[in-house]
């Protein structure tokens, strides 16, 4: 059956990279995975824009590059989920499409970004990432990761 945790290994055998969410009481569990840490953290970001808007149609309006600082990968991408949600609050854009490139001391992020308005609806607005129980690591096929993310 589609869906199935068997599905997920066979495609991270093939060397893919996916997400999925898995609703909570009160929040969303995001995990994640790809073939390098830089494409799971992108991974995470799409998983955390689907919990709240369809944007599979919606082009883009702007580009927008970030640079993010960090200590290691969990600050990393505690940082970059943050500033995709702080996004959200403070201008308005949602990402529709995400790359992330390592730098020498952290991240290199290019967000394709669109209103929210333009997307479509799929449920409540993320509040935050959360930095407890965050986790991202290598693992046998590539990365993987996961964070709870708190909605309003």
């Amino acid at each position: 059956m589609v869906g199935d945790p068997d599905d997920e290994r066979q495609e991270r055998r093939q060397g893919s990279s996916g997400h999925r969410s898995v609703p909570r009481a009160a929040d969303v569990r995001i995990e994640a995975w790809g073939t390098s840490r830089e494409r799971c953290m992108a991974e995470a970001v799409l998983g955390v824009v689907e919990c709240f808007a369809d944007v599979g149609a919606v082009r883009p309006r702007a580009v927008e590059r970030i640079r993010l600082a960090g200590a290691g990968d969990d600050d990393l991408l505690s940082a970059l989920l943050d500033e995709v949600v702080g996004r959200l609050e403070t201008y308005g854009e949602v990402p529709v499409d995400v790359e992330v490139d390592a730098t020498d001391d952290g991240l290199d992020v290019r967000l394709a970004v669109a209103r929210p308005a333009d997307a479509e609806g799929a449920g409540v607005l993320p509040r935050n990432a959360s930095p407890h129980e965050l986790r991202i690591a290598p693992d046998a096929y590539g990365w993987s990761c996961a964070v709870t993310v708190d909605v309003m």
